[in-house]
């Protein structure tokens, strides 16, 4: 299991997301997916998100981050759907006309936590962090 640090942290947050261009428009092919790519790359970057894996469909992109604590999910998706859909659009004039409106992804996203701890795991490592003294849910030492 390998642990990221911040300053003041230790952590290790993944997230599983999946989202859509508008309409299911598939544009995510040839220079417009090698660009989508570069620019989700250089977004998270910029917010130290690490993309363990990834995959730029035909109408959707697939995400597995490793995120800083300080990052919530609806704010990751903001940053990549946002800075994502303006540069294309100045990279891709074509673009603006199919998506006259102005977004390039349909509203919302998918998103799970990638587990590699499970809670009843977490529950055994609480119990069995004293000594069993009481039958309490949240022990003092």
């Amino acid at each position: 299991m390998q642990y990221r640090y911040g300053s003041h942290t230790v952590y290790k947050i993944e997230y599983h997301f999946v989202f859509v261009t508008k309409y299911r428009y598939k544009v995510l092919t040839g220079d417009v997916g090698l660009k989508i790519r570069e620019l989700i790359r250089q977004t998270c970057e910029t917010f130290e998100i690490e993309i363990v894996k990834g995959a730029v469909s035909k109408d959707h992109v697939h995400l597995l981050v490793s995120a800083p604590p300080n990052l919530a999910p609806s704010e990751i998706m903001r940053r990549i759907k946002g800075r994502s859909a303006n540069k294309l659009f100045e990279t891709f004039s074509e673009l603006k006309k199919r998506y006259w409106g102005g977004h390039f992804w349909a509203r919302g996203y998918f998103c799970v936590t990638a587990e590699t701890v499970t809670k009843e795991m977490i529950e055994k490592y609480i119990e069995h962090h004293f000594e069993p003294k009481i039958d309490d849910s949240f022990q003092v030492e």
